[in-house]
């Protein structure tokens, strides 16, 4: 006798069925959005340095996360509305774009200021440094808003478990603050690293504009990782002494020692 045949145990087998799948699942969903969060983390990273005082850097991550948090579940929640939603996609894809462009901007004209200044401290952009914590952490929550997108669909493509992919998001937004928090500190590290994390926010947006264009010339998911993963390796490919990034006699290939 097969034990789904006996009444009296369905409701314990059904119940295994469910641990299982959480078992399963979870640990899936956590990794899919901390992968797929990298370039995120880099964004976020670079945005909470425009506040120059460190205490305040981690407040706005802080605060910009649980934003993120709250934006996130209203996304799963939302999410076949999301997926079917072009004008929230093109919002998203434009905002993606913009926020590379300005952040590339910013670092070339950061670069060209502190050559011109020998007071310029380095690592610092052209972002001012009246920045108020209050707009740091709306962009903060934006971006990670605009990011999300991505990471939802792909996570509501795993499980149709409204509450699983909710948990797998909440421990998402946990390992996207430790990451950024580490990217905060690698940035004053590695100069290539802040570019090469903009550069992965506009294949970000070029993904969803081509999604939105037409769902044929999305390549991928692994072609998008791929190249993220090589920009990573080239902008952890030059390091440099905290206190003095710009003297050339620091600079040291390779990645951080631990």
């Amino acid at each position: 006798m097969e034990a789904e045949s006996i009444t009296s145990l369905s409701p314990l087998i059904e119940q295994a069925d469910q641990w299982g799948e959480v078992l399963l699942l979870l640990p899936l969903l956590v990794a899919l959005e901390v992968v797929l969060s990298a370039d995120n983390a880099v964004a976020l990273a670079a945005i909470s340095r425009r506040l120059k005082d460190p205490l305040r850097q981690g407040q706005a991550l802080n605060l910009g996360l649980v934003l993120a948090l709250v934006f996130r579940l209203v996304l799963i929640v939302l999410a076949q509305w999301v997926i079917d939603s072009w004008p929230l996609q093109l919002a998203a894809a434009l905002y993606l774009f913009w926020l590379a462009g300005t952040g590339l901007l910013a670092k070339s004209q950061g670069a060209d200021d502190s050559s011109e200044s020998e007071g310029a401290s380095g690592g610092e952009t052209a972002h001012g440094s009246g920045e108020s914590l209050r707009s740091v952490v709306i962009t903060l929550g934006v971006t990670d808003l605009a990011f999300s997108l991505d990471s939802v669909a792909a996570a509501v493509a795993v499980s149709d478990r409204l509450w699983l992919v909710m948990a797998g998001g909440a421990f998402g937004v946990v390992a996207l603050r430790v990451t950024a928090g580490l990217f905060v500190r690698w940035l004053a590290i590695f100069p290539r690293l802040e570019k090469a994390g903009y550069l992965a926010v506009a294949l970000v947006g070029l993904r969803l504009m081509l999604r939105l264009i037409n769902a044929d010339l999305v390549p991928p998911e692994w072609v998008l990782l791929l190249s993220v993963a090589a920009l990573f390796a080239w902008g952890f490919s030059l390091r440099v002494e905290e206190g003095n990034p710009e003297g050339p006699a620091t600079l040291t290939p390779g990645p951080e020692r631990p």
